[in-house]
């Protein structure tokens, strides 16, 4: 029988540390996993925002919003409620989505399509920028709200959380564009807002007509890009 010599903990050690560095690659520190951030493209239809003071004019006092389905970024929703949007000569969408929560003012976002079939002429704006745009009526159940400004064509833009924006090599308030392939309906649709903060999922938003131009139901690959100063290629992040 062959006597065995049992290890002290140095020698013990000593293999375990040459184990974790053959499995790391040689640096003794597991390898992370690269970061790939999960972009989602969302088709925004047409919808409005309202104030509380709105939703008890057109729905009742006491009246709050009824949160009916989720939207992808956490904290918004769709709303059960819908209003008529009423344009120049009684032009009308009889049932525009009212999303939530309430805002400090009240918007209408539609598409082009859209503004064209109520007779107005809206502008392409981001958000919340809405001095100097045309105004419509609101119909709801309860009562009229008469905006005198606040109807837009959404610009389009890419929400992100700050790993996201150091990912892309963005900050807030830079500029992308998304590149979206599908059969014989490529596009790549320039000049994306970035709106990063700490929360946000990455997400870009498309109104209707955008989305039907590069057919994005049957995309078979989407790229956000980093947007190069003019003249130069544009280099996927």
């Amino acid at each position: 029988m062959i006597a065995t010599q049992p290890f002290d903990r140095a020698t013990i050690e000593r293999i375990v540390r040459q184990v974790v560095l053959q499995q790391s690659g040689g640096n003794g520190a597991a390898r992370p996993e690269a970061y790939k951030p999960n972009l989602a493209v969302s088709v925004s239809a047409r919808h409005c925002h309202l104030t509380d003071e709105h939703v008890e004019i057109l729905f009742g006092p006491g009246h709050t919003l009824t949160p009916e389905k989720p939207l992808y970024q956490d904290g918004f929703y769709a709303a059960a409620e819908t209003v008529m949007v009423v344009g120049p000569r009684r032009r009308m969408l009889p049932t525009v989505r009212v999303l939530g929560p309430t805002r400090s003012h009240s918007q209408v976002e539609l598409a082009f399509t859209d503004s064209i079939s109520l007779g107005i002429d809206a502008p392409v704006r981001h958000s919340g920028h809405i001095e100097g745009t045309p105004g419509c009526v609101l119909v709801g159940p309860a009562g009229v709200v008469e905006l005198q400004q606040g109807v837009i064509r959404a610009a389009r833009h890419v929400h992100m959380n700050q790993r996201d924006a150091e990912f892309y090599g963005v900050k807030n308030g830079d500029f992308m564009n998304l590149r979206v392939e599908a059969y014989q309906c490529s596009v790549v649709f320039e000049d994306l807002l970035v709106r990063a903060d700490q929360t946000s999922k990455l997400e870009v938003h498309l109104d209707t007509d955008e989305g039907n131009a590069c057919h994005l139901d049957a995309a078979t690959q989407i790229e956000l890009l980093k947007k190069e100063p003019c003249g130069c290629k544009m280099k996927n992040a």
